[in-house]
């Protein structure tokens, strides 16, 4: 079997077998097809390890970030882990593949003051009763209330909302269900998002939706819609000119854990597979209380 051919049935293996996300179904093809064009779609079992450690200089060559070459080297022993599994090839030869370490940073993260000015001056601009404004303030609120990813928001609908009990019903990644909490906050503004403009902007629609969070045409809000809000509101507050999409899922995990919460109740709730990637937000929390030493303390 040629590398395209086995690399063809192992992502048809991660949509329909292992459900995962299209973006990150696409995300794994990219990066096989990056090997792809240094290997010449040779036959899968002629593939050795040198080959792997040339693909690996040339990404250095072309000066790919560290980050980059990690993430793709790690898609690629995914893959010849799966190719040995299902006996495609009697060796795998990435087990042995080294790549640059990424470096680390810390994800960016808004301060409570912060975060409390920007979500109020969104429920000033939704006193207006503008749809748009109303419905961006409950987007906001639930995002930061409940720390789910942009993806999961967009896929709610109103069924999915339980008002009396405040909590909402999000499809995560690898289709896995759970059920999250928000705060009074977010609930007043879905409420009033759901009263006041989700009519207004339904009667828009083409056709009838479920979702609960629309876009201006009526129908089920896209996750570009929400990365560009989050990224302009949140870019003044954290001082950034470029903010990630999961800023706000940052600040809400980080926040959480200043408050109190235990690191696997902030695990359950973020919807995080391994503890280890819940961990990232003690790092960021002892920093802050460190950062906050050093200015209060005389003898810091």
């Amino acid at each position: 079997m040629r590398y395209s051919e086995a690399t063809a049935a192992f992502t048809t293996h991660l949509d329909q077998v292992r459900r995962l996300s299209p973006a990150t179904v696409r995300a794994y093809r990219s990066d096989l097809a990056d090997l792809g064009r240094t290997l010449d779609d040779a036959q899968l079992d002629a593939i050795d390890l040198e080959m792997l450690r040339e693909w690996l200089w040339r990404a250095t060559q072309r000066g790919d970030a560290r980050s980059t070459m990690a993430r793709r080297a790690a898609a690629v022993r995914s893959f010849f882990g799966w190719a040995h599994e299902n006996e495609l090839i009697g060796a795998d030869p990435s087990l042995r593949l080294v790549t640059p370490k990424r470096a680390k940073t810390l994800p960016v993260v808004a301060s409570q003051d912060g975060i409390r000015d920007l979500l109020d001056a969104q429920r000033a601009a939704a006193s207006s009763g503008d749809p748009v404004a109303l419905r961006d303030h409950a987007i906001l609120e639930v995002l930061y209330g409940s720390g789910i990813r942009v993806s999961e928001l967009c896929g709610i609908d109103v069924d999915d909302l339980d008002l009396q009990r405040r909590t909402a019903r999000v499809l995560g990644k690898g289709a896995k269900e759970r059920v999250v909490p928000y705060g009074a906050p977010a609930s007043d503004a879905v409420g009033a998002y759901l009263t006041r403009a989700r009519p207004a902007l339904l009667v828009r629609a083409a056709h009838p939706t479920p979702a609960a969070f629309l876009g201006a045409r009526g129908a089920r809000i896209g996750p570009r819609t929400v990365y560009a809000l989050v990224a302009r509101v949140l870019a003044p507050v954290v001082g950034a000119e470029h903010v990630g999409p999961h800023a706000l899922r940052h600040s809400a995990a980080t926040h959480l854990l200043d408050g109190g919460a235990d690191l696997r109740a902030v695990q359950e709730i973020l919807g995080h597979a391994s503890l280890g990637t819940t961990q990232i937000y003690t790092h960021v929390s002892a920093e802050r209380l460190t950062a906050s030493y050093k200015l209060a303390h005389p003898r810091a």
